[in-house]
């Protein structure tokens, strides 16, 4: 449970209530973290036996060896070295709450649960400054589209249209209308017209030396 913050001022740390209303909130942790933060609490209480009355009882899980809180400059400095030591490009203490929301929400968290982990009043701040799209979400999105995709071509299978050829007439032609255009006939000139029309009107004659039966 988040319900106070630890404020520097120099060498003077000052302890008062978050920052806005939503920051006050309850975080659920997973079950790999609970185990260590229980393997450090037995720890702490080995060490206050063995010590006696010289370790401070402050209440914090993080102390100094005297059981005294950290100072918040300690924390940035310390995770600053730790990035040097590891090789690892400059990040700094709170670029941890960036990469929180983003894997949380590429583990498959929506935007709301994020928000309320992180304490943000709205949701755009969550949306638009927290978090990043990674490429492996990019590549689950792909998939799952696929997917989609596969399933519902396997449960409409496509059919193959034939095209047939058509015997009728076309349904667009006009009755008592062709459907095919006449041939067109060749032109003849107008000697062939006469002479066929003269051939047509002479009346054959019998020769005078046939006899009729």
């Amino acid at each position: 449970m988040i319900d106070q913050q630890r404020l520097a001022y120099g060498r003077t740390v000052a302890v008062g209530p978050p920052k806005t209303a939503a920051s006050r909130r309850t975080i659920a942790l997973d079950r790999t973290t609970i185990r260590l933060l229980r393997a450090h609490l037995q720890r702490q209480r080995a060490e206050r036996i063995a010590v006696g009355d010289a370790r401070q009882d402050s209440g914090y899980v993080f102390t100094t060896p005297d059981g005294a809180p950290l100072h918040p400059d300690w924390l940035t400095r310390r995770f600053r070295r730790l990035v040097v030591d590891s090789g690892l490009p400059p990040v700094r203490l709170h670029d941890l709450r960036h990469g929180a929301a983003s894997l949380a929400h590429a583990a498959g968290a929506d935007l709301k649960t994020v928000q309320e982990q992180l304490g943000h009043t709205s949701i755009v701040l969550t949306a638009v400054t927290y978090t990043s799209v990674l490429l492996d979400l990019h590549f689950k999105v792909a998939e799952a589209t696929a997917r989609l995709v596969l399933a519902a071509a396997a449960r409409n299978p496509g059919r193959r249209h034939r095209t047939r050829a058509k015997t009728g007439p076309p349904t667009s032609a006009a009755a008592g209308q062709p459907t095919h255009p006449e041939p067109v006939r060749p032109r003849q000139s107008s000697r062939a017209r006469r002479g066929k029309k003269a051939r047509t009107n002479v009346t054959p004659t019998r020769h005078p030396k046939i006899k009729t039966a």
